[in-house]
């Protein structure tokens, strides 16, 4: 690969990314991953990583050297090009940005430009790589293939960052062949995962009762209200195995929420409600419970299954996105037949009748997987090989 550094030359990886915690911000999902990716990159490579920022700066961050150029207190991705008055934030966050990454490029020794994700950071590297002859890659996010790929004149360019792009990543399978689909080229898989911060896999109970979890935004896509429903079609013999079932999340189902919850406590059931859980919080959610339930609509790859992995809790998931493949090759949980409230009562029967520890083995592999060590390694085995095998 074009991409390996020399035998004896350390990688320097250029990390281009909208989305990277600035100060207390950057609670989101994403920032945080990449965050913890870059993190992890620094373990074995010098990492520059440009983001938005507050103000243009430059500093080191747990190992990391951090460049900010300014951009808006709004993120890009809720700038909209149809509203003339976001223009101006829009023209110069994408000025700012693409001259930073060009600068850090002119600056020497990049090996390897990673930007998250195809648009606008994949273009920005796309430029930097063709001035200065660093070759770059992209991993690709869902609404940069899912919306920004269905605009023409944007499709065009988003084919062509794809394909400058030594290696096209994607954290979902269904995604990796959307890109490839545009690109007319391969795209491989790797999972976006947070690290958090379990070290060591808990035992799941041998027998009932057990406990099932939910977390996420309390919307229909979530599906939070067929786990409520489905609840509701359980019968005394199947609560008589449950000893509790605790829902943490916040959105707007918040109503329906709490309908759902006085309707079980009405009946005697044992279900309990609470806000967002920070990532201390979710890992002790993960930790209490037997059973993660992810009754999703719509998905592709949960955040909050790459945790239940980590922390080797099995799930119990309606069959959307990638889930019926990641349960079914991870062998990490109960699939539901389909994404509706019956089914899912009938998965979670099903699960209250055998051991959630019958899972161990495989989800202790599946923890290795979903480990952002594992995954900033896997990226860099893939750019910089060892020197003993061909390029």
């Amino acid at each position: 690969m074009s991409a390996a550094a020399p035998p004896g030359r350390a990688a320097r990886i250029l990390l281009v990314t909208t989305s990277y915690p600035d100060g207390d911000e950057g609670a989101a999902a994403a920032g945080s991953f990449v965050r913890d990716f870059a993190r992890a990159l620094a373990l074995r490579a010098a990492v520059t990583v440009v983001a938005p920022g507050a103000a243009d700066r430059s500093g080191l961050e747990d190992g990391v050297r951090v460049r900010r150029f300014r951009a808006p207190r709004r993120p890009l991705s809720l700038l909209s090009p149809a509203n003339p008055a976001h223009w101006p934030a829009i023209l110069g966050t994408l000025h700012a940005g693409g001259r930073a990454v060009t600068e850090s490029c002119a600056e020497g020794g990049i090996t390897h430009i990673l930007a998250l994700w195809a648009l606008p950071s994949g273009a920005w590297a796309r430029r930097a790589s063709r001035r200065h002859g660093v070759p770059y890659s992209i991993w690709a996010l869902g609404s940069d293939i899912w919306t920004l790929g269905r605009i023409p004149l944007v499709r065009s360019l988003l084919r062509r960052v794809l394909r400058g792009a030594e290696h096209r990543l994607a954290d979902g399978h269904g995604l990796c062949e959307d890109v490839a689909g545009i690109a007319g080229m391969s795209c491989a898989f790797l999972p976006s995962c947070r690290d958090l911060g379990v070290r060591e896999l808990r035992a799941r109970r041998a027998g009932p009762p057990y406990r099932l979890a939910f977390l996420g935004r309390w919307h229909p896509n979530k599906g939070i209200d067929l786990l409520l429903d489905a609840l509701l079609r359980l019968e005394g013999p199947d609560w008589a195995r449950v000893e509790e079932v605790r829902v943490f999340g916040g959105g707007p189902l918040h109503e329906r929420v709490g309908e759902g919850i006085r309707a079980l406590a009405a009946r005697g059931r044992r279900v309990t409600a609470g806000g967002y859980l920070d990532r201390d919080g979710a890992r002790a959610l993960l930790a209490w419970a037997d059973y993660l339930v992810i009754p999703s609509r719509i998905e592709s790859i949960p955040v909050i299954f790459s945790d239940a992995m980590q922390a080797g809790c099995p799930v119990i998931a309606t069959p959307v996105g990638d889930l019926p493949r990641l349960v079914a090759e991870l062998r990490c949980g109960i699939l539901a037949a389909e994404p509706g409230a019956e089914a899912l009562a009938v998965a979670i029967r099903e699960a209250l009748a055998q051991p959630p520890e019958r899972f161990g083995a495989r989800l202790a592999q599946a923890a290795r997987l979903f480990d952002v060590r594992t995954v900033a390694n896997s990226f860099l085995d893939a750019v910089r090989p060892d020197p003993g095998k061909p390029a």
